[in-house]
């Protein structure tokens, strides 16, 4: 049986991978696929410490997880279209060439 050990320093390190990409990358769409990183990483913690927790059957972990994926799909979708609302704007979806807030 794998320690929890393990399944901590994976998603540590899954982690740290979208961490990274987000604050280094300046293109928007990989930014958003490193922020759905670290949010895989999070749901990676809620499935182990509910695996390891003396009472598994009180299925809360699976519960948050399903919570987790439903605001990722959300955030993906609003993400996504503002987006094409910027490229539309700016031609171009680099973040450093969003420095101008419009009303």
């Amino acid at each position: 049986m794998t320690p929890l050990s393990s399944y901590l320093v994976l998603a540590a390190i899954i982690f740290f991978i979208g961490l990274l990409g987000a604050l280094t990358r300046r293109h928007a769409i990989i930014v958003l696929i490193c922020i759905e990183l670290m949010l895989n990483a999070a749901n990676l913690n809620f499935i182990a410490f509910w695996r390891f927790n003396p009472h598994p059957e009180a299925m809360l972990g699976p519960i948050f997880v399903l919570f987790s994926i439903a605001v990722a799909g959300s955030e993906a979708a609003v993400g996504l279209a503002l987006v094409i609302s910027i490229y539309r704007f700016y031609r171009s979806v680099d973040v450093e060439k969003m420095n101008a807030l419009q009303g």
